[in-house]
């Protein structure tokens, strides 16, 4: 039996919780503390994934506050950077905050196939799927999706919060737990091994690795 798809209530939950006052306190919270005390997934790991994977012809999907493309050094004098998230104040702020590389940004719902732009050569997804709706088989359609927007060979990376068997502090747990009762995460059936299993279903030159609670990745378009 195929997924069903998330109600639109689903979905936009776990997005509605970034407002512009929220994006102010963002990196402060999540980069500078969560991260490191909580996650235990270093920020410093995250911008090193990015900085090793991105492209002249760069897709970023979840954009957040805009963080990493802003601490990313990218090949060529003039990169083309897209940006697609649902939350129009993530585009914004993001937006603003990477004007200097002059992004195109594109509000839609990464469960709906997305319009034709590109093709990327570097597709990020950082702390995105464990805002999704559903399970790790429910969300892989969002990997379609977005998949179709890269050119062959192009890398697809990124990271996610996972529960299942990863190893979570007292505080973890509970923050987690709270997250997910409001809706801002939905990844109480998240696992490694069904990430890595949606991956390798879809791309080539698959990669995981754990650090803290967090999965980090990076895989191929076929050519």
């Amino acid at each position: 039996m195929a997924p069903s798809h998330p109600s639109p209530e689903a979905v936009a939950a776990g997005q509605a919780v970034y407002s512009a006052r929220v994006l102010k306190l963002y990196d402060l919270l999540v980069h500078g503390l969560s991260n490191h005390l909580i996650w235990r997934c270093p920020t410093k790991r995250l911008r090193q994934l990015y900085q090793r994977c991105v492209s002249e012809r760069h897709l970023d999907v979840g954009v957040g506050s805009g963080y990493f493309l802003e601490h990313t050094r990218f090949p060529g004098a003039a990169p083309r950077v897209t940006l697609i998230d649902l939350n129009p104040a993530c585009l914004d702020y993001a937006g603003r905050r990477l004007a200097r590389l002059k992004p195109a940004t594109l509000q839609a719902d990464v469960f709906q196939p997305l319009p034709r732009c590109g093709p990327f050569a570097s597709i990020g997804l950082t702390y995105l799927l464990h805002c999704l709706p559903g399970s790790i088989p429910e969300k892989a359609r969002v990997l379609d999706n977005i998949g179709a927007l890269g050119a062959p060979g192009a890398v697809l990376f990124g990271a996610t919060l996972l529960q299942g068997d990863a190893p979570r502090s007292w505080i973890a747990r509970r923050l987690m737990e709270t997250y997910n009762r409001k809706g801002v995460f939905s990844n109480r059936e998240d696992r490694f091994e069904d990430l890595e299993s949606a991956l390798k279903a879809r791309f080539t030159e698959v990669t995981l690795e754990r650090v803290g609670c967090a999965a980090l990745f990076t895989a191929r378009i076929a050519v």
